[in-house]
């Protein structure tokens, strides 16, 4: 299993210029797909649920897309 920035330049680019548009306006690189209501610890990117699914292993994009994960075949 590895992790992998989504091959989409065009995804990555525009969650980076969010994340740091959040990191400037509120301290943290808070995660673009989430309200400013829900901001905490486990919505910064890489958020605490996509650490999660990388702890079990599991294929997938982390909520916003800007992180894949591969498994090995």
């Amino acid at each position: 299993m590895k992790v992998i920035q989504n091959p989409d330049k065009h995804v990555v680019d525009t969650i980076n210029t969010a994340l740091s548009k959040n990191k400037a306006k509120y301290g943290k690189p808070y995660c673009p797909c989430v309200l400013p209501s829900a901001y905490s610890d486990e919505t910064v990117c890489m958020c605490k649920e996509f650490r999660e699914k990388m702890a079990l292993g599991e294929p997938g994009e982390c909520h916003c897309g800007k992180y894949v994960i591969v498994c090995d075949e």
